[in-house]
């Protein structure tokens, strides 16, 4: 695959490496993250989620709230360790 430079202002280097999702990781692979991210359509249900978040926000304000590692390890499909 041929290589290409592109010219990017400090400040958007900055912003760049912040989004890395891991240190070793390569402009080019966070670059291809983020435009695949951009390219995954979002479905209707979860843009009503989103919008009764929001709503939730708005009227009763930001709550902490914490949950057991085994209820999100549930949630997600993760098996623990045990």
């Amino acid at each position: 695959m041929e290589k290409t430079t592109i010219q990017i202002n400090q400040e958007t280097l900055e912003k760049l490496k912040g989004l890395k999702r891991h240190p070793r990781e390569s402009y080019e692979e966070t670059i291809n993250f983020l435009v695949e991210e951009i390219e995954e359509e979002i479905s209707p249900e979860e843009i009503e989620e989103v919008e009764f978040a929001l709503r939730e926000i708005k009227v009763k304000g930001i709550k902490k709230t914490t949950f057991p590692i085994e209820e999100v390890a549930k949630e997600f499909g993760i098996r623990l360790g045990k």
